[in-house]
């Protein structure tokens, strides 16, 4: 069983910044990538940011030049860096990690974690 824990959201005021890291644990022998979503209120899930195991990263137009995706140090982490953070970034934030390759042979998985809540506001 593959668990995504994602932490590090919380309140902060308009232009701060918050790192959120999410943690992938389990049988895990490969992850092709990890990314970071997020859902709004009254909105759909939208893709934020992603890091493949090559270290290539996309960005979603709105947050490019202020979000940050990294690999942690720990195997299978990763971090968001966020900057300059706006209002209209709040929003509950996803971790996925796509592609799990584990220890039980079977098809290449995708999985989320629970979601770490982000809320810019003066």
């Amino acid at each position: 069983q593959v668990q995504l824990v994602e932490s590090g959201g919380g309140l902060v005021q308009p232009g701060g910044s918050l790192r959120l890291s999410c943690a992938a644990s389990g049988s895990i022998l490969s992850i092709n990538s990890m990314a970071w979503y997020r859902q709004a209120p009254g909105k759909q899930r939208e893709f934020v940011a992603s890091r493949t195991s090559g270290g290539y990263t996309l960005y979603t137009a709105s947050v490019e030049g202020r979000f940050t995706i990294s690999r942690g140090n720990a195997k299978n982490t990763v971090y968001l860096q966020m900057t300059t953070l706006k209002p209209e970034d709040t929003a509950v934030y996803y971790c996925n990690a796509d592609s799990v390759r584990t220890v039980v042979a079977g098809p290449l998985r995708n999985y989320w974690g629970q979601g770490t809540q982000v809320t810019v506001s003066a």
